[in-house]
């Protein structure tokens, strides 16, 4: 697939658009000296569809749009899996989660450590995921990023990458968090309508022009297994998607873990007007999740009967965007960079908070907020350098990034899951507790992925999430209680949520049911 002229005309548009745009945002937000809440939490004022649309935008990128497209063409339908759990993940997260964070009045999640347990359990988590953010986030999408824009437009890699890295500080750096969320409104608007549009023109290719509803006809009918949503044991792709264990086991603790303790993702709702805005943009984006399949999963499984030679699944996007015709397909270009520059922007933003708030901070406690907010910039510059530089050398062996991301997070992921779920709902829980659970997830994972080669993935991150909830429980038992009152409480706390937020969460429970019923 290549792009014509128009095609790039259209594009640059899109980028020239979007520029103007941040700039306006961000002068006419604050016009005197911009302080710390200002930049790092959009001064708490984002209304729930900036929200919702923000998460979506900085969750969906391009591991998500060309890899879950190819893992539609190598196993189906049950890839979806991940999205429409994480859905009513985020319906759990914006009941029980939210209102613990809000009422504390936190900038980081390192901070909430800090409050419930000490300083050296929010030094060690913030340093990690200050690794982790730059190391593995955001390599591999600057990567996945570069590789997809030399696919689509013959444009050399490492020219896409350093072309998406200038992009996301050109609109991201000077306006902060505001700038991020109210232009990722646009992000997601041009992604939903690009992956519609794919999707409607895959099925009526499918079907030989007859229409999309024929075109899903055929589909189910020539590929029916790629329509099963629970993988049997016999099926090549099990380790990947460990049948009944993807909606009991380990997919729940990856889902909790990055939607409710994630600062690129939680670091939206944390900026809400209020608790009722930031649930409803829980809400909100958790029916966008439920739109995602449709967008990213459906192409990958017509591409089987369209291009069924592909030497690799992940060519299975950038070869349906040629159905696309002349300008609309730089529109849908455009769309799938929005959506890589947009996490690009979102994880620069957290890892410059995190640094700030968490790190400096505490070197330099007496200077003024705008020497945070300079600060905060310059991290933004670092940490998209290190990942330029370091991206090929991390990614280049691995045949697929996605993979990459598994190896690493998953190592600590259960832990981090368990810190946070002990430490909100266990009072006992100490300090000493929190960080064996870290330094235990690492060494669980390890020994287990050595001892039993053949565990899925999944099956170990479940695993392994008990393991460190019992470490967590014996050193905490043995160590002794903290003679001082933790900031962090339950008491003022109303998990209380409004009747409209209970009736999206009712809907997106039995959306779920139909289409876990129909393709079960």
């Amino acid at each position: 697939m290549t792009l014509d002229t128009i095609d790039f005309t259209v594009f640059i548009a899109y980028v020239a658009g979007l520029l103007c745009i941040a700039l306006w945002i961000s002068r006419n937000d604050h016009q005197g000296e911009r302080n710390t809440e200002d930049y790092f939490l959009a001064s708490k004022s984002l209304p729930w569809w900036a929200i919702g649309a923000s998460l979506i935008a900085s969750n969906i990128s391009a591991e998500q749009i060309i890899g879950m497209s190819g893992s539609g063409y190598a196993i189906g339908l049950a890839i979806a899996s991940y999205e429409w759990m994480a859905a009513i993940t985020l319906i759990l997260v914006g009941k029980y989660l939210l209102p613990i964070f809000l009422e504390n009045k936190i900038f980081t999640m390192p901070q909430y450590l800090e409050q419930r347990f000490d300083g050296r359990v929010k030094t060690t988590l913030a340093l990690f995921w200050l690794a982790v953010y730059i190391f593995v986030n955001l390599t591999s999408v600057l990567w996945l990023g570069g590789l997809a824009i030399q696919t689509v437009a013959g444009v050399d890699w490492m020219f896409g990458m350093i072309f998406l890295a200038v992009f996301s500080v050109a609109y991201s750096l000077y306006g902060g968090l505001k700038a991020v969320a109210y232009t990722d409104i646009i992000q997601v608007v041009l992604l939903v309508f690009g992956g519609l549009l794919l999707s409607y023109l895959a099925l009526v290719a499918v079907s030989d022009g007859e229409g999309f509803i024929a075109g899903f006809g055929v589909l189910t009918d020539k590929a029916p297994g790629h329509f099963d949503m629970i993988l049997s044991s016999d099926n090549p792709n099990y380790m990947s998607l460990p049948g009944i264990s993807v909606l009991v086991g380990g997919l729940w603790i990856m889902n909790i873990g990055y939607w409710g303790f994630n600062q690129y993702i939680i670091q939206r709702a944390l900026a809400a007007k209020n608790i009722q805005e930031a649930q409803k943009g829980i809400a909100f984006a958790a029916y966008l999740k439920l739109l995602m399949p449709l967008i990213v999963v459906l192409p990958g499984i017509a591409a089987v009967i369209l291009y069924p030679e592909l030497s690799k699944p992940d060519q299975a996007y950038p070869s349906m965007m040629g159905l696309m015709p002349v300008g609309i397909k730089g529109l849908v270009f455009a769309a799938l960079v929005a959506a890589i520059v947009s996490s690009l922007a979102s994880m620069t933003n957290s890892i410059s908070t995190i640094f700030t708030m968490d790190i400096y901070k505490n070197l330099q406690p007496n200077k003024s907020q705008r020497h945070y907010v300079h600060i905060g910039r310059i991290a933004t510059l670092v940490a998209l350098s290190l990942a330029l530089i370091t991206a090929e050398p991390l990614l280049g062996k691995f045949e697929q990034a996605f993979q990459y991301i598994q190896e690493f997070t998953g190592l600590f992921s259960p832990g981090i899951t368990a810190i946070f779920i002990m430490g909100m709902f266990w009072k006992r829980t100490t300090s000493l507790g929190a960080l064996a659970s870290a330094i235990g997830s690492a060494v669980f994972s390890v020994a287990l992925k050595f001892a039993w080669p053949e565990l899925p993935f999944m099956d170990r991150i479940g695993i392994v999430f008990v393991m460190c909830i019992l470490l967590s429980i014996v050193v905490s038992k043995m160590d002794k209680p903290s003679t001082t009152d933790s900031s962090v409480s339950l008491e003022k706390v109303s998990f209380a949520t409004e009747k409209g937020f209970n009736i999206a969460a009712i809907g997106v429970v039995v959306i779920l049911c139909i289409l876990y019923g129909t393709w079960w």
